[in-house]
């Protein structure tokens, strides 16, 4: 049997996909590293960008910190309180094959500020994907920015910070005073 979108089984199938994204989306992320006590070079990275980009809800650094194999996690950003949460899915795949996700998240109800959340690869300064950065803008009510405006500006920031990070490595040193 086919079912097309206005189906009544199609509708109850999607809105229980629905609520078990959002419970998903409201559960605690288990952490899968503990940054060190002293602020490291990424988290200052970050605190510069988000000093000077006032546009940006948030920004997030993802890898695999030095030493760990295949613990693909959050190391830094604008949330400290998610340092450490272990990564997701998409998150992976944005690390392991250098792929970019513009997601607009026009149907988000329990966020507190509309936002264009753009996930791109981390590159170092060679141009070498190295992880993951997530950019999250601000949109102010009925504001409607293209796909390009965004991917544009956070293109920007990444190739920026990539000049600021000569090797992966270094992002997981002592920050710098």
């Amino acid at each position: 049997m086919q079912l097309s979108a206005r189906h009544p089984v199609a509708i109850v199938a999607a809105s229980i996909l629905t609520c078990f994204v959002a419970a998903a989306a409201d559960a605690p992320h288990p952490k899968n590293w503990a940054p060190p006590a002293q602020p490291i070079h990424a988290q200052q990275l970050v605190d510069r960008i988000m000093a000077h980009h006032p546009e940006l809800v948030s920004m997030t650094l993802h890898g695999v910190p030095p030493g760990g194999v295949d613990n693909y996690t959050m190391f830094a950003g604008s949330f400290p309180d998610r340092i450490g949460n272990a990564d997701d899915p998409d998150d992976v795949d944005i690390s392991k094959k250098g792929i970019t996700i513009l997601d607009p998240r026009w149907h988000r109800p329990n966020d507190a500020v509309r936002k264009y959340v753009v996930m791109m690869p981390l590159r170092d300064a060679a141009g070498e994907n190295v992880g993951e950065v997530v950019l999250a803008y601000k949109i102010a009510a009925g504001t409607r920015k293209p796909d390009l405006d965004f991917l544009r500006s956070a293109t920007a920031i990444r190739d920026a910070l990539a000049k600021q990070i000569p090797a992966y490595a270094g992002l997981f040193k002592p920050a710098q005073r």
